[in-house]
């Protein structure tokens, strides 16, 4: 294990250290470098965070990531003590920018989807990919790289290999397994979203996406929001911030708090449900 992580420190330190002088002494070599260059390698962190200002969440993924590999290094004596370069950059605000769909977005969504369909202007595996992501909750990949062996229609769930967050398995409703048994199953192409090309996946959802949301009126929509809905209805529904964690495949407990605001807006609905019908039943 400690020679993994050492590995990934030299990984790590080979990108922020580009233009350094290294040899192939080791790790306790390019310690030596940090220490010496200690100030230089706190610029070129801070000047990878900022090449990287157009995605502000990757920016402070990449930093919390190498800012990990320090750390791990320091513990084991091949970075210098408290010589964190990553703890002097300032991180990005977290712009949250999600979109959730109103009942009546997903209607009008739906039946867009069906008409486009049938005019020919979305493929059949598009549209199904679309309806999987909005019944599903998963990430666009996560569809888009779906094989049929990892499809069980019988046991209900799909069982997905290589997730962002680890292999994990998603429960499948009625109606999403009802979209997965209207695609057809080609001889020599193993995805469940095949493309135009024989043997191969549907590449990309951008620019079919992009058709279905002016259709839909729905422009500031990205694909992503889909998920986002996802966890937004099932809050409304009275699921607890545990259980979307489970069900959108979140690793950490705080990727699931930035609903929290949705959860406590849920909860608040339910309170005035409830006294109305208690104040109308007190007239």
């Amino acid at each position: 294990m400690q020679l993994l992580y050492s590995n990934r420190f030299r990984s790590a330190y080979d990108v922020v250290t580009a233009g350094t002088n290294t040899n192939d002494n080791g790790v306790n070599s390019m310690a030596y470098e940090y220490r010496k260059d200690a100030t230089v390698i706190c610029v070129q962190v801070a000047t990878l965070h900022y090449r990287l200002h157009k995605t502000p969440a990757m920016a402070n993924r990449v930093v919390e990531t190498l800012s990990r590999l320090f750390y791990m290094a320091e513990a084991w004596g091949v970075a210098p003590e408290g010589g964190n370069p990553c703890r002097f950059v300032e991180k990005y605000p977290d712009r949250s920018c999600e979109r959730f769909l109103s009942e009546g977005e997903f209607r009008r969504l739906g039946r867009v989807l069906s008409e486009l369909e049938a005019q020919g202007k979305v493929s059949t595996n598009a549209a199904a990919a679309f309806r999987l992501l909005m019944l599903t909750g998963c990430r666009r990949n996560e569809i888009l790289t779906l094989r049929w062996e990892d499809v069980d229609l019988d046991a209900g769930e799909l069982r997905l290999r290589d997730a962002k967050t680890g292999a994990r398995s998603v429960a499948l409703s009625p109606a999403a397994r009802k979209v997965l048994a209207t695609l057809p199953r080609l001889r020599d192409n193993p995805w469940v979203i095949a493309g135009p090309r024989p043997g191969k996946r549907l590449s990309g959802l951008n620019s079919r996406w992009l058709v279905v949301r002016a259709r839909a009126g729905l422009e500031d929509v990205r694909i992503h929001d889909l998920r986002h809905s996802f966890a937004s209805r099932a809050l409304a529904l009275g699921e607890s911030l545990t259980m979307i964690g489970k069900l959108l495949g979140h690793r950490k407990v705080q990727t699931t708090a930035r609903y929290a605001h949705l959860a406590r807006e849920s909860v608040k609905m339910s309170a005035t449900r409830v006294a109305e019908s208690i104040a109308a039943d007190m007239e």
